[in-house]
């Protein structure tokens, strides 16, 4: 028996006596542990086990119980720190789960009382009805607690106007290793610890006045500061920063506060990113509420992502400004007064609020994109070093000279306004002298901002990352406060040890360089790298009403393994392999499991992981040369299924009429391995053989040479009248997938006329082109990659002859636009076919194309997963409103997901997907609204469980094309 496991043994005994029911908050299993063996850092440190209380008696019952038996304690929030903080080798307790309540707000002293995980847009949203804020506001603000926040010392943006975390705390209760909660106010010395801790400051005036406090984002190490008589003895504020260890707070008191009504943005350019931040004290003084700087690399970045990028002040480096107040003129006239003291080249003072924000989503995209838009990836580390604002460019001038003198690269942005820069940057940390490398440089950066009076830590923390260098910034006597005040407060080391005091080596296990000769990435190198790409930022765990895509299956579940990044999390163990079997094991399978391979993560998640081509990686390697699941060989292949039925003359018709039996329907699907609460869809005669002007694109490419063959005629589906004195457009050919071609619910007929309506010859592709969709989603990719070479081999001329190809069903037309491209990435025609195949929107809107009118109509449209990831839905969108109809865009998944939603086992979770944005949007439009659905799942899913039909784009346009007059 192993020394971890006596002492959790030991541990879950003295738990029981002290609170049976806290027993059951454990959870000591691989998966667990994988699921918090990381946070928003490079560390990675597997716990012993991880509890998640559900009330501050059982948080209070695991932390006398943990230190009874010497089972070291690391509290966490969302995970989002970047510095190490959240990782452990004992016990993780995670409040984010339950102790998530704001206990009372009070708008008359604009204070709140919450639980520590209290996420911090939760908390705006209350506050907002009383025109109250909690002021800071960090980049993580939809998933980040308070209780973080209060650890970190989280500052955001806003901390210019509105101050640090620890600037607005009130009071708060402390839970110390003895189990019991102290509540602690400014200037109580009531409490043991807190005289003590007064009598520690008192005994060190000299030292405490001199090297703490010097300037605004100066969060390194304890906050000494706020022990001073001077400054009330405050010790809610002392308790912020010392992330966790300390003690657990348990209740916070937090100050609000109410934003001024009036704001503009003024957006400034410089010559340069350094030349913006020697600007920056000429701003202050008129009392800026967030000051942001950023230079031309950052814009473009943005712009190769494909984000918009607004115009700008002429230069190269920028700094966009923000100003409040209660009266709107003398907003205006302090926005221009700033302009002209501000030095810059170009400036602008911005008071629409939709252009101020394209200007500011510009700051945000760009430092969504610094950590994956260099040559390699580029890590956290080195993340919020901050200098007195008056030292910044200086600052920032040597750390650019640094990293070429390492042969490094970053892209810096920052709160110029306090001095603090970002910048991730690419340390090669998965080559063998990696960590060594990291540690020079981080060394050496850590000696250059303390010549500049600066902090390593600007607001993130100082963690595994940055512990070890308080001594560049601090004197051995301020040093050496750090471990009284530990021994004060928690004597034996239990609470986050090797942070902050007794550190742990910066460069100590760095999880990419662990993984880095283990048997998966030597043999799956690409695949490694790839989930490594998940740096932790927990974008995919945000607290929305209304979600995204990312992550249906975590908005349903609200748990940790069913987000994109608890995903990566398992994935990466399975990589490192030593706590984590392989391809095969059941955690990797849970993980996975829920996964309805949406694409949501590909679209959102600022590190770029696309979960659904690593579990369709997993699935092909799990059961190479091994048996597979019934569904993968009936839904898995079935293409080959309906082709096989659509061989045989009247067999559609049949099989309908024998699936329409009870008994032969219950049977079909036990056998497909379908939920028995699933209908089964309808097979039909093929769609694109029965369309009447079915082309091969041998035939069509030959007629490019001959525009005026009469195969190129307008269809006879399409109204003469309709198309009459229409530009002719040219030959447009549709791909009839295989879903759209022999089960029922097609919109050819529609996609034809709508088409033809536009001034284009339609042609339907007779050629039997497949693009493997089944395939990939089961994890079946050899047999993926031979139907995208047959289809390449059909669709590569076309695109050579500049005639494009309109897909029917948006998963399958994702496929070439996302897929094939990695799928065959040797093959130089596929980019030429993926950018040659559009959807039925797309073309329509290249076209210039006037819709129908659809006025006093309301549109309620699900945009298949995949259209809207990948593809975009804003094409669809846009043509629904220039025809004068209400829209509403579901913003979720809708469950149904492809064989997803039809497996035995996953019938109720779809359902519960649906639930969450899909059938609430459809019950609020009422009977009357249009349900607007392309995707063929997210069709019967409407139709399963609201009973209602959804039309296609086209088919919804095409049934009032009849009432236009002719042109």
């Amino acid at each position: 028996m192993t020394a971890t496991t006596d002492i959790l043994q030991d541990f879950r005994s003295t738990l029981r006596g002290l609170d049976a029911s806290a027993v059951d908050t454990l959870d000591d299993s691989r998966l667990g542990r994988a699921l918090y063996s990381s946070d928003a850092s490079i560390y990675r440190v597997v716990p012993t086990a991880v509890a998640h209380p559900r009330s501050t008696d059982e948080l209070c019952a695991l932390v006398t119980a943990a230190c009874h038996v010497g089972l070291p304690l690391t509290t966490r929030g969302a995970g989002t720190t970047c510095a190490g903080n959240a990782v452990g080798t004992g016990l993780i307790i995670d409040t984010s789960k339950h102790l998530d309540r704001i206990l009372s707000l009070d708008p008359e002293s604009a204070t709140a009382v919450v639980e520590p995980g209290v996420v911090q847009n939760c908390l705006q949203q209350a506050g907002a009805p009383h025109h109250l804020r909690f002021g800071p506001d960090p980049s993580t603000s939809t998933r980040c607690t308070i209780g973080g926040m209060i650890g970190n010392n989280a500052c955001g943006p806003r901390a210019l106007g509105y101050g640090r975390t620890g600037d607005n705390i009130v009071d708060l209760d402390l839970l110390t290793a003895d189990g019991r909660i102290t509540s602690l106010r400014p200037g109580d010395l009531t409490p043991a610890f807190a005289q003590r801790l007064a009598d520690l400051a008192d005994a060190n005036l000299g030292t405490i006045r001199t090297e703490f406090a010097t300037f605004s984002r100066q969060v390194s190490g304890y906050s000494m500061e706020w022990l001073l008589p001077e400054r009330g003895r405050n010790l809610p504020s002392f308790i912020a920063g010392s992330e966790a260890t300390l003690g657990i707070v348990t209740r916070a008191t937090v100050r609000l506060v109410r934003e001024a009504p009036y704001g503009v943005t003024v957006a400034l350019g410089y010559p340069s990113m350094p030349e913006a931040a020697d600007a920056v004290t000429a701003l202050l003084p008129f009392s800026p509420v967030a000051c942001e700087g950023f230079g031309r690399r950052i814009v473009d970045v943005v712009a190769r992502a494909g984000r918009p990028v607004p115009d700008l002040p002429r230069g190269d480096g920028w700094m966009f400004v923000e100003l409040r107040g209660d009266d709107e003129a003398e907003v205006a006239s302090r926005a221009k007064d700033m302009v002209s003291a501000s030095g810059c080249l170009d400036g602008w003072v911005v008071c629409d609020p939709g252009q101020a924000s394209a200007l500011w989503k510009i700051r945000a995209d760009g430092a969504g994109l610094a950590g994956v838009s260099l040559d390699k990836p580029a890590w956290a580390g080195w993340e919020d070093s901050a200098v007195p604002a008056a030292d910044l460019g200086a600052y920032l001038r040597d750390f650019e000279s640094l990293l070429e003198d390492h042969g490094l690269h970053g892209l810096p942005y920052g709160h110029f306004g306090e001095g603090c820069l970002h910048c991730r940057i690419d340390f090669p940390l998965d080559q063998p002298d990696g960590p060594q490398r990291y540690r020079s440089f981080i060394t050496e950066a850590a000696h250059l901002v303390a010549q500049h009076g600066g902090s390593v830590s600007g607001e993130h923390g100082d963690g595994r990352a940055r512990s070890a260098l308080l001594e560049t910034m601090y004197s051995r006597e301020a040093v050496d406060l750090f471990g009284k005040v530990k021994a004060i407060l928690d004597p034996d080391n239990m609470f986050n040890p090797g942070i902050l005091v007794n550190p742990a080596p910066l460069e100590a296990s760095i999880r990419t360089h662990e993984s880095a000769l283990s048997a998966i990435t030597i043999s799956h190198p690409d695949f490694a790298r790839e989930v490594h790409r998940c740096t932790g930022v927990g974008k995919c765990i945000a607290h929305t009403a209304s979600g995204g895509l990312m992550c249906p299956s975590y908005q349903a579940s609200g748990l940790e393994v069913d987000s994109t990044r608890g995903r990566a999390s398992v994935l990466k163990e399975m990589v490192n392999g030593t706590l984590i079997g392989g391809w095969d094991s059941p955690e990797v399978e849970r993980a996975l499991d829920l996964c309805m391979a949406c694409k949501g993560c590909a679209r959102d998640c600022p590190t770029g992981i696309d979960m659904a081509s690593y579990r369709s990686t997993v699935l092909n390697e799990k059961y190479r040369h091994r048996l597979r699941p019934r569904s993968h060989v009936t839904m898995g292949l079935l293409p080959l299924w309906e082709r096989l039925i659509n061989h045989i003359p009247g067999a559609p018709a049949l099989a309908n009429t024998v699936l329409s039996v009870p008994v032969f329907a219950r049977l079909a699907r036990w056998t497909a391995g379908i939920d028995q609460r699933r209908p089964i869809p309808r097979f039909q005669a093929s769609a694109r053989l029965a369309s009447g002007n079915a082309t091969s694109a041998q035939r069509i490419v030959a007629d490019q040479e001959t525009p005026a063959s009469s195969a190129t005629e307008t269809p006879s589906s399409a109204s003469p009248s309709l198309t009459r004195h229409k530009p002719d457009k040219g030959d447009v050919v549709i791909w009839v997938d295989s879903f759209s071609d022999m089960l029922e619910g097609s919109d050819l007929s529609a996609v034809v006329a709508v088409l033809a309506d536009a001034g284009y010859h339609p042609r339907v592709l007779s050629d039997n082109v497949c693009c493997g969709l089944s395939w990939i989603t089961t994890g079946q990719l050899n047999g993926a990659r031979r139907r995208l070479r047959a289809g390449v081999a059909v669709l590569a001329p076309l695109a050579d002859a500049n005639v494009p190809v309109v897909g029917l069903e948006p998963s399958c037309t994702t496929v070439w636009r996302d897929d094939a491209l990695r799928l065959l990435p040797d093959d130089p025609r596929v980019g030429r076919v993926a950018r040659n195949m559009c959807t039925v929107a797309e073309l329509l809107e290249a076209a210039n194309w006037t819709p129908p009118s659809l006025a006093g109509h309301t549109v309620v449209a699900q945009p298949h997963c995949h259209h809207a990831s990948i593809l975009g839905f804003g094409p669809d969108k846009r043509l629904l409103e220039a025809a004068g109809a209400r829209v509403t865009v579901v913003g979720g998944c809708c469950g149904y997901a492809g064989n997803f939603g039809v497996e035995n086992g996953h019938y109720d979770f779809s359902v519960k997907v649906a639930q969450h944005d899909l059938l609430p949007a459809i019950d609020e439009a009422g009977e009357q609204a249009i349900i607007l659905a392309d995707g063929f799942s997210c069709r019967r899913q409407i139709s399963d469980l609201a009973g209602r039909r959804a039309l296609t784009l086209s088919e919804l346009f095409a049934s009032h094309l009849p009432a236009r007059t002719p042109r």
